[in-house]
Formats: structure tokens, sequence, C-alpha cells
């Protein structure tokens, strides 16, 4: 299975209620797809707010989604949990409804450790024919996955990526030895380029949203050995890549990218509790962002 190079984190839409807006989301998926370039799309990961999602609203998603894409990218399901039966009946559910795929977190606040996580991804992967791929962010699960344990995954024929956000390091040392049909790609848009280069597959990306046209033109020139109109892309990305984090203090994905997209006539609502809307001042840093 080829997810390509540019997979989108997609935002789940709401509506002034806070309930699911599917028109807007049908809106978002023709833009993502045919404007900006994205060669997959993530549903019910971090940046669709999956923690405030029900597992219904997930299955309606991952449906809904993939019937209106068409065949025109792949669909990757969000169904990964800190629950081993959990993330189980939610893969189960989502290989039923048809996706491409399923991408599943490293599991969060109980803290397990390397072994647990080793079980954890096999005992999910033995469940299912459908293509896993692995999320590992310790920035918002507190544990990180070793380099190790993810090699050792990869020998399981089923996971057959994963999505790294914590190191280059990290990238480099799994290209180094994982098989060579498994595929590493950078959670950090920022560091994107920089894990192209040590060998990464591709990008699973926030700022796809609203530069994702010109994040597939960098790709696309590293890839064809442009390594200096790369280089001059990323640095003319750069701020967005980090004002959509820091926007100017740290603000929680996805309500910046989700406001970015209201500026640019993509009315994607505001994000469900505990996140809040930019403020004031943050909302005017990502209008001068997007200038």
């Amino acid at each position: 299975m080829d997810f390509g190079r540019l997979i989108t984190a997609m935002v789940t839409p709401f509506d002034s209620s806070g309930e699911i807006n599917w028109e807007a989301t049908s809106r978002l998926i023709d833009y993502l797809i045919e404007q900006k370039k994205s060669e997959a799309l993530v549903v019910c990961g971090t940046t669709g707010e999956s923690p405030t999602l029900s597992d219904e609203e997930k299955l309606e998603l991952f449906a809904y989604v993939l019937k209106k894409a068409a065949g025109r990218c792949k669909i990757i399901a969000g169904t990964g949990t800190n629950s081993t039966r959990h993330s189980i009946h939610l893969t189960k559910e989502a290989e039923k409804i048809g996706v491409d795929g399923v991408l599943l977190v490293v599991p969060y606040y109980n803290k397990p450790n390397q072994e647990g996580l080793y079980r954890h991804f096999a005992a999910i992967a033995g469940e299912t024919a459908l293509p896993v791929i692995l999320y590992n962010v310790p920035s918002r699960t507190s544990v990180s996955m070793s380099a190790a344990t993810t090699l050792r995954l990869a020998e399981i024929p089923n996971i057959v990526a994963t999505k790294e956000c914590q190191s280059v390091d990290q990238i480099t040392q799994i290209v180094s030895a994982c098989p060579a049909d498994f595929r590493v790609y950078s959670g950090d848009d920022s560091a994107g380029l920089a894990a192209l280069a040590v060998g990464a597959y591709g990008i699973i990306s926030v700022a796809s949203h609203v530069v994702g046209e010109q994040m597939a033109e960098m790709i696309g020139a590293y890839i064809s050995g442009n390594v200096q109109r790369a280089g001059g892309l990323h640095r003319k990305l750069f701020p967005v890549f980090k004002g959509l984090f820091e926007c100017p203090h740290p603000l929680p994905n996805p309500s910046a990218v989700k406001y970015a997209l209201g500026l640019r006539g993509v009315d994607v609502g505001t994000v469900r509790l505990p996140l809040v809307s930019p403020t004031e001042e943050e909302a005017s840093f990502i209008a001068a962002l997007l200038e």
C-alpha cells in the first residue's frame, strides 16, 4: 500500500453548536485533495481532535470521508487509543467500513514500557489485515517508543510505516535498519526536509491544510535531486510550520490551523473544549503569517 509522500492529518469541521459539520467536511476533503495535493488523509488523528470524538462519530467520519474521497486519495483511520482492547475494536470496525489503513498512536497516560508498547501494537496488528502506521508523539503521550521497538515491530508484515515526532536522530536510526519496504514519515512539518534527507519517505502534515501545494513541490524537488530548490521552499515555509504551533505563544493544535483555514475561505468552525480558539493577539499573528 502506497499512501504517498504528503499526507494531511485532517481537522474535523464543527458547526456553531460543536457538532460535526458534514457540509464543511465535504468541502474540506475536496479542497485538500484538489488544491492542497494531499495523497492521503488521516481521519480522527490528533489534528482531528480525536480525544473529544465518540466512537460513533469516528466511525461516521471514516465512512463519510471514504465515500467522499471516492478513490482520489487514501484514507487512514486514527483508531489508536491507550486501551489495546478498545483499539482492536475500533480498528476492526474501521476495516469493515473499508478504510485503506490505520494510524495507531503510542498509548498515552498509562505509560507502558517498551515491551508493553511492542505487545500493544503487535496485538492490534494481529487482529486486522489493514496496513498499520505507528505514531510516536512523546510530547503528547509522555512515552517515546524507541527506535529498537519500532524496528522490532517493523518485522510484522502489516506494520508498514511509522509517523515519527521524536527527532531526526531517531528517524535516522530507524531508516538505517528497517526493512526496505518499511516507510518512515516525519510528523513534524519543520523537520520534514531534514527527515527526507536522512531517508524518510514523506510527511504527515498539519501545515499542508494551508501550504500543501508548496510542500508537495518541496518534496518533489528534493526527490528529483533539486536540493537547492527544496531548501529554498523549506526556508520560505518555515515560519508557517513553526507559527501554527507557537502563535506567538504555544497554541494547542488544531486551534491555529482551523483559524488559518477560515482565513483561506475554508470554514471548518472552531475547536471543542478543552481546546479554545486563538486570542485576538494570536489571530492577528496567524493572519500576518499567511500573508
